[in-house]
């Protein structure tokens, strides 16, 4: 693959780039709907193959925030064209790397010196290019490394990276500008920590610390005197990517303990320690030789506020969904019904809520859940297509629930498909045992 030696840092530069991939996807359009006409019954299976190389090919020379929206997006699999997915999820493994020169200056710049001089031995090929940074391989003092480095200039286009993005997700998801500022500034707020490498070290020894004796689990161990605001130096782990497994190749008692031990890891995060590593998608966890799962990268860490977790888990855990005071009252307490709404939108969003609840915290209903049931997968799928063509919806203003959500939800369904694609069946509350 080849490197860059350059990446779009002005808003300017990043602009134009985006109206560049605007006017492509313009163009494949045109040419779909002209073949249209001459067969009718052509699908839109090779428009969306089209425009989703081009949106990622855009995004993915910008790096950044850009980028990191189509790694989000590439988590949702009930919500876009299967086109998208499959070509998003390039950005979590495999992007262009930077190259040389541009690795030497950006040690320079915060370390003061070559990676040459610091570390014994240093591969300038990066191994895996992401979102917002590249790592390499290095050698200190016969330990193997891993040392992650950002690309220049994510953390200053961050806020124009989003306003540029805004206008289209206020389309794709009908949300109105003056409901949604909440929703932005949280999106704002966790990609500027994500960018910040001092933060992340702090965060990722405070929980690996806490979290050092659940079983099945192991982390690597981090370098303050090889890292900067830019640069993380970690232990080197070998393993295996969730995402990269086939289900064939392991058995299930080996897939149910791996996926009991990603489980209890979450699951004693959000009630134990009241935050959670909110970035669970298959680059971050590794399957090492001794069959234990290795988490990584804890640049994007949620901390939850009783306000929020209290109604959450209430629901979660409610097994009477039929009370309807009771729900009421929970779902104005997480804001997703407001004392503006007309009597047709509080009904309409009661029920709506209400059913997508029931499914979504069907887990927690039972002692043990199986997350390869295809009719449990079949359901969200069947719920999402249908809601995405409701014209009521259309109609009404969607921008509903605590700015907290975002992050939660994002959280649920990328730990719900990563416990999919290993097939996993969990013991629903084996981790009390580590409260």
């Amino acid at each position: 693959m080849k490197s860059l030696d350059h990446i779009p840092v002005s808003k300017i530069e990043r602009a134009g780039k985006l109206v560049q991939t605007g006017v492509k996807v313009g163009g494949n359009y045109v040419r779909h709907y002209g073949k249209k006409l001459l067969n009718p019954d052509l699908d839109r299976q090779s428009l969306d193959e089209e425009n989703a190389k081009d949106v990622y090919d855009g995004l993915k020379s910008l790096k950044g925030s850009a980028l990191k929206v189509a790694q989000m997006l590439s988590m949702e699999k009930n919500l876009l064209p299967r086109a998208y997915v499959e070509r998003f999820s390039l950005s979590q493994f495999s992007v262009p790397p930077l190259s040389a020169p541009l690795v030497r200056k950006t040690f320079r710049k915060y370390l003061g010196t070559s990676p040459e001089d610091l570390f014994d031995e240093f591969e300038s090929d990066s191994v895996n290019a992401a979102s917002i940074g590249q790592v390499h391989r290095a050698w200190k003092d016969g330990r193997k490394l891993a040392v992650k480095i950002q690309y220049p200039g994510v953390s200053d286009s961050i806020q124009s990276d989003l306003a540029l993005v805004k206008p289209v997700a206020l389309r794709m998801f009908n949300l109105k500008g003056r409901d949604t500022e909440k929703y932005f500034r949280e999106v704002e707020e966790k990609l500027m920590e994500e960018t910040d490498y001092l933060l992340e070290l702090r965060q990722s020894q405070e929980i690996t610390e806490a979290c050092a004796h659940l079983e099945g689990l192991r982390f690597p161990s981090y370098y303050p005197e090889l890292s900067s605001e830019r640069i993380l130096t970690m232990d080197w782990m070998e393993g295996l990517h969730v995402g990269e497994l086939e289900r064939e190749s392991m058995d299930q008692q080996s897939r149910d303990r791996l996926g009991q031990s990603l489980w209890d890891f979450y699951m004693y995060q959000i009630h134990g320690l009241k935050k959670v590593h909110a970035d669970p998608h298959p680059g971050n966890f590794l399957i090492g030789e001794d069959g234990q799962l290795i988490a990584i990268d804890f640049g994007c860490i949620k901390s939850i506020p009783d306000s929020f977790y209290v109604p959450y888990f209430e629901l979660a855990t409610s097994r009477n969904f039929n009370d309807t005071d009771f729900i009421r009252f929970k779902l104005q307490e997480l804001e997703i019904l407001t004392s503006e709404d007309s009597p047709e939108e509080s009904r309409f969003f009661m029920e709506l809520f209400r059913e997508m609840l029931e499914l979504l915290t069907s887990p927690f209903k039972v002692e043990h859940f199986d997350f390869a049931d295809s009719e449990f997968w079949n359901a969200i799928a069947d719920l999402s297509q249908r809601y995405s063509k409701d014209p009521q919806i259309r109609k009404m203003n969607s921008g509903r629930g605590s700015r907290h959500f975002l992050y939660m939800n994002r959280t649920f369904f990328g730990l719900y498909n990563l416990l999919h694609d290993l097939g996993a069946k969990v013991d629903i509350e084996a981790y009390k045992k580590y409260l």
